[in-house]
């Protein structure tokens, strides 16, 4: 920081871009995708596979094209985002790797999701240069939230929509699948957000008190009862336990955020509570998935997923087994669902602490520029797509470990798909368009007569100084 008082104006520049910092990391993250790949390649077959070159260009390739267009479009973004996102989405491709190699011959999992995970950055990239600035889609309120309400709802297509374990979440088109819920969850967000600070004045009014707390007014419940209902249809028309869950949960956690109103936490928890009790006593998936979660072992034929799950975790211990050293493939679905469990079961306990750890600081930096945030909407929507992501990860490895009912949702940058891969490469483009305009730094005026300060600065001075604040 540095000040001139070479004229009548003093300026005070500037905050530290980290550009350099975030370089660093993402070529470190960057080495450690590759070296997992390596190793698993080198355990599983003897050999260093031929083509590491190849994907070592392409691996390393992608991620510092993106720094770069952060670096040139966004420098004052946060720069611990991409490089977390970087070595999550480098270890999933590595442990899907991992598993195509069990098959004979070994099938290519990993060179689709190394597809979709190109995609995921062009997208990065086109929401970087083309929006730039979040702020604008404050505008296109009902527009996303109707385009969001229709990608949840194609799944019940006849003819489009497919159903896969049990649950109708899928869309199929040109032999491709597609998730369109992950997408609507970034729509969703966006639209939710702008909807509370146009409606926050109103939402925030107190009602009746009980036990100390202020509820919402009866005649505010129109909003909250039109998404309670919505994820009930969902849970009932698509057999969809953790879409459900994510979309509520989104929208009470963005309620309280823009209000500041504890009734709407407490309501939002009871009518989840009822909605699970509704669910449970009506639809036999949904009790499935609660006793698998209270009492495995009863039934192998029934839980035999997460009965593998938890052999996994076992066998893989504090440390794991190494990598291309644990059987994985005993778990079904250990490529996309249960993916956690492979991790735990290669990298041990340590390992899934320490993938979790990398989730919690995408959260945790999520939320910090939206308590950084100057401005309502950016505020509102940094906090919800942080919240998003903290809930799925929470409930999915939740689920695999016991400490919830299992829901289905995905385990983002490292479950094999491309819809999940797309949204959330997507959502930490939007949290580096909000991190930048939080952290860039602000001009303001101030009368050094007026200030104390100022007068011990330039006491027989009446002009003015212009300050550009570094953010907190």
């Amino acid at each position: 920081m540095s000040l001139n008082l070479s004229d009548d104006r003093a300026v005070i520049i500037v905050p530290r871009k980290r550009r350099n910092v975030e370089l660093f990391l993402v070529l470190f993250a960057a080495a450690i995708g590759l070296a997992a790949y390596t190793i698993v390649s080198y355990n599983v077959t003897g050999e260093i596979p031929t083509v590491l070159p190849w994907v070592a260009g392409i691996w390393v390739g992608m991620p510092v094209v993106v720094h770069a267009v952060i670096r040139w479009r966004l420098p004052y973004a946060d720069p611990v985002l991409l490089p977390c996102a970087v070595f999550l989405n480098g270890l999933g491709l590595a442990m899907i790797h991992r598993i195509d190699l069990i098959n004979s011959p070994p099938t290519h999992g990993a060179t689709q999701q190394l597809l979709w995970t190109g995609i995921g950055v062009v997208l990065v990239i086109a929401v970087i240069v083309v929006i730039r600035d979040h702020r604008p889609l404050q505008r296109f309120t009902y527009t996303l939230g109707l385009a969001g309400l229709v990608l949840l709802l194609l799944p019940l297509i006849p003819g489009l929509g497919v159903e896969i374990g049990g649950a109708r979440i899928w869309i199929r088109a040109f032999g491709l699948s597609f998730q369109p819920a992950e997408v609507a969850k970034v729509l969703l967000a966006i639209a939710f957000a702008s909807y509370m600070v146009e409606k926050r004045d109103v939402l925030a009014l107190a009602g009746p008190r009980f036990l100390g707390i202020d509820l919402p007014r009866a005649r505010d419940l129109g909003p909250i009862l039109c998404v309670w209902l919505l994820s009930l249809a969902i849970l009932v028309l698509q057999n969809d336990l953790g879409t459900s869950l994510l979309f509520f949960g989104l929208f009470v956690m963005m309620l309280y955020v823009a209000t500041e109103r504890p009734g709407w936490a407490v309501l939002g928890t009871l009518m989840f509570a009822a909605g699970a009790a509704f669910g449970y006593l009506n639809f036999g998936h949904v009790r499935v998935r609660v006793g698998a979660w209270l009492h495995p072992f009863t039934n192998y034929d029934e839980y035999g997923q997460i009965i593998s799950a938890q052999f996994g975790f076992a066998w893989g211990g504090l440390l794991g087994r190494g990598l291309g050293e644990g059987r994985p493939g005993l778990t079904p679905l250990a490529r996309s669902d249960f993916i956690s469990a492979a991790i735990g079961e290669e990298l041990g306990i340590t390992g899934l602490f320490a993938v979790i750890m990398v989730y919690a600081l995408i959260v945790e930096r999520g939320l910090r520029t939206a308590l950084a945030c100057r401005e309502a909407f950016g505020k509102l929507l940094s906090a919800g797509l942080a919240f998003a992501f903290a809930l799925q990860v929470f409930a999915i490895i939740g689920g695999v470990t016991r400490l919830l009912p299992l829901t289905g949702l995905t385990t983002p940058f490292m479950s094999q798909g491309g819809s999940s891969m797309i949204a959330n490469w997507v959502v930490i483009g939007l949290l580096l368009l909000i991190s930048h305009q939080v952290r860039k730094p602000i001009a303001t005026t101030v009368d050094l007569e007026a200030s104390p300060a100022g007068r011990d600065t330039r006491s027989a001075s009446a002009e003015t100084t212009e300050l550009i604040r570094r953010p907190a």
